[in-house]
């Protein structure tokens, strides 16, 4: 089980390590750069001052040494200077986290106790009245993107309420509540949607297993059969794509924090990538890798405490 964990470690350095790559060399792959950004916006027509710019801002520098200096900094805890707000990196990035994070903890949280619970009732009552209209749900959460779904809510609560659900730091009590778990529900809905379609598709071919028939033969009761026996098995697949669904999530946390006016992470990502402003692109992305990178570390791990085989097979 040891070797298993620590292989699991390496791979992630190795990914963190090939994304920083990734990250650095297509930030200066596409056109334009901050440079030109602070150039043009300060209305300067010198090409001297637009050097002076560029040398300032140490992009004259080859690009291994930039990377280098972007990487030494990174594992010192210092990510450097926002080039529009003259701040420092972190000082950004910091009190946006909290509010991303508790946002994507709720909508996985709604993902999954909505996914997987209405995903077993769906392949226990087979072919019935319940099961069609849950699988119409679940199409219905694959096809709405997590944007228009909440712009949707957004005009209910305006037409039946006369308020709109917007991010208020300010909010507290059940308000806070809603403004938590409303914007949750919306980009979580998506993967709600297809945890429980997996989980349905996972049980069925389950509940078709000979040591289930095996346990309905014994005289267990249908609960202890379904919950004790089929679920546990079942639920193997549904961790993994858990994992990859928490990748997905943060694409929609960007479009839902934008439509919420939630100041989180992914909403100041857009915003640094109009601006070009380079250290804060680098360690946003790099935050958001890192993030993914964990928590599919965590599912292996979750995977493995379930799953005898790995553990003793590592």
């Amino acid at each position: 089980m040891l070797s298993y964990i620590i292989r699991r470690l390496l791979l992630m350095v190795v990914t963190l390590f090939g994304v920083s790559i990734a990250i650095f060399l297509l930030l200066r792959i596409v056109p334009g750069n901050i440079a030109d950004i602070l150039f043009d916006s300060a209305g300067l027509i010198d090409p001297a001052e637009k050097k002076k710019i560029v040398a300032d801002l140490g992009l004259d520098l080859p690009l291994p040494m930039q990377y280098a200096q972007w990487i030494g900094g990174l594992l010192r805890g210092d990510l450097g200077f926002s080039y529009v707000s003259e701040k420092p990196v972190i000082d950004e990035i910091l009190p946006r986290i909290p509010i991303t994070a508790r946002l994507a903890g709720f909508a996985m949280l709604f993902s999954i106790t909505m996914g997987v619970p209405l995903g077993v009732i769906s392949a226990v009552r087979q072919n019935s009245g319940t099961d069609y209209g849950l699988r119409i749900l679940s199409l219905s959460g694959l096809s709405l993107p997590s944007f228009w779904l909440g712009l949707l809510i957004l005009m209910a609560f305006v037409h039946y309420s006369g308020t709109i659900p917007i991010y208020d730091r300010n909010a507290s009590g059940w308000n806070w509540w809603m403004l938590q778990l409303i914007p949750a529900a919306a980009v979580g809905f998506r993967s709600a949607a297809l945890i429980m379609r997996l989980t349905r598709s996972s049980m069925l071919e389950v509940l078709r297993q000979d040591y289930v028939r095996t346990a309905r033969s014994k005289g267990l009761s249908d609960g202890a059969v379904t919950y004790d026996h089929a679920l546990r098995n079942a639920v193997l697949p549904v961790i993994t794509v858990i994992g990859v669904e928490a990748a997905f999530l943060m694409g929609g946390l960007i479009v839902t924090e934008t439509v919420f006016n939630i100041p989180g992470v992914a909403r100041f990502l857009v915003e640094a990538i109009r601006w070009r402003d380079y250290p804060m692109v680098q360690n946003l992305v790099m935050f958001i890798a890192f993030v993914v990178v964990t928590v599919n570390l965590l599912v292996d791990l979750a995977y493995m405490l379930v799953d005898p085989r790995i553990r003793y097979g590592s």
